[in-house]
């Protein structure tokens, strides 16, 4: 029987750099992951990393998680590229709230750069001149390809870090022992370690299902799509909306949020499902655009379903269309993913006997956050005097 320091469950983003961060410690380290490859959220998304739709709190997370991925493509490609961030305001609002977040950052020692109209329109080709009224540019912010990029660094904890990586092994017990924590695979393989830490995404059944049907989490399905690619065309960076203006926690620390939503419409087709337009360009010219959120208690997510709604992608382009003009609108495919988070909380921590430590519920931070939060949660847990 294998012994550990640490085991990790779950190869995601999440349970990756809780690893990453303990072998930083000279934590003899294994990491189980119950796919061939990761799956799930971290795989599902725009690659954007961008601490500034981030609350105080999680900005500061966000922000050192630019730090560990920039040193990380040092040494390694993770596919890394550092084009910034832009918020794209479409009225009176929205420029309000760019110009009150703007104040915000400088306070914060966060650089960004207010564009007026014609600045966003020669940065960003395709851009129309009858959407946008001036933009937020965050210029330290990076993307990542989220198809290949966890996979890269998987790659790199094992070659350069020495992880001990187990991917395609289902766990399907975690248990106190007298001593250390038994962990036990699907196929009969036992492991133990001194501490577990648990990053099971939104399976809320295979391990404490109990645990997590008395939690406050929720299930979150997203809907999302691909261009074909658009090889004259060249979109740097993550372009965000007018919408995630409306939706992003970073906002909702400026004076004037109240009364920006108090004049939005509550029964909007984009309240019902959700919906802000992002856009991000992969390396192969394809742009990623989306996206929605339908939301299940954790012990009802089934409830979610696998099916994609056709009206809700309909909406996201019609709405893209009306912000850029791409050389082509085909979409080359279409899928739906599901993250967790908490209705109360920013983050699921639950730990037994500060050996077993169950961390989910991440939200729609984990690409941008959890870099920067396993570095603090590492420390935390092997270390039961650490003060942040």
């Amino acid at each position: 029987m294998k012994n550990y320091d640490l085991i990790v469950v779950g190869g995601g983003v999440l349970g990756a750099f809780h690893a990453f961060h303990a072998l930083n410690l000279g934590l003899k380290v294994a990491l189980f992951e119950k796919n061939t490859a990761p799956q799930s959220a971290t795989v599902r998304n725009f690659g954007q990393v961008v601490p500034s739709g981030f609350n105080s709190k999680w900005q500061k997370y966000g922000r050192r998680s630019l730090e560990i991925y920039k040193k990380m493509q040092a040494d390694f490609d993770i596919s890394v590229r550092q084009n910034g961030s832009v918020y794209l305001a479409s009225d009176d609002d929205e420029m309000l709230l760019l110009e009150e977040l703007s104040k915000i950052n400088r306070e914060n020692d966060y650089p960004s750069k207010m564009l007026t109209a014609a600045e966003c329109l020669k940065k960003y080709p395709g851009l129309r001149d009858d959407y946008v009224r001036g933009g937020l540019f965050f210029p330290e912010e990076i993307t990542l390809e989220p198809r290949t990029a966890i996979h890269r660094i998987l790659k790199y904890l094992v070659e350069n870090q020495g992880l001990e990586y187990f991917p395609d092994t289902q766990i399907e017990d975690v248990n106190l022992g007298s001593f250390s924590c038994n962990v036990v695979a699907s196929d009969g393989r036992k492991f133990r370690a001194e501490k577990v830490i648990v990053c099971s995404g939104s399976d809320f059944r295979t391990l404490f299902p109990e645990i997590f049907a008395a939690s406050d989490l929720v299930a979150v399905k997203i809907q999302m799509l691909e261009t074909v690619p658009q090889p004259k065309l060249k979109i740097p960076g993550s372009i965000l909306t007018g919408l995630s203006i409306r939706r992003y926690e970073s906002f909702s620390e400026c004076p004037s949020w109240s009364e920006v939503k108090k004049r939005e419409l509550p029964d909007s087709f984009e309240k019902k499902w959700g919906v802000h337009i992002l856009f991000k360009q992969t390396t192969s010219g394809s742009i990623i655009l989306g996206d929605s959120h339908e939301y299940a208690d954790a012990k009802n997510a089934d409830d979610l379903g696998f099916d994609v709604r056709f009206d809700v992608n309909d909406f996201i382009i019609e709405k893209a269309r009306e912000i850029f003009d791409l050389e082509n609108w085909q979409m080359q495919r279409a899928w739906s993913g599901i993250y967790s988070q908490c209705k109360t909380q920013d983050i699921f921590l639950h730990d037994l006997e500060n050996r077993i430590h169950i961390v989910t519920g991440i939200g729609g931070k984990g690409m941008t956050g959890s870099a920067g939060f396993a570095e603090e949660n590492v420390r935390r847990i092997f270390n039961p005097n650490f003060k942040n």
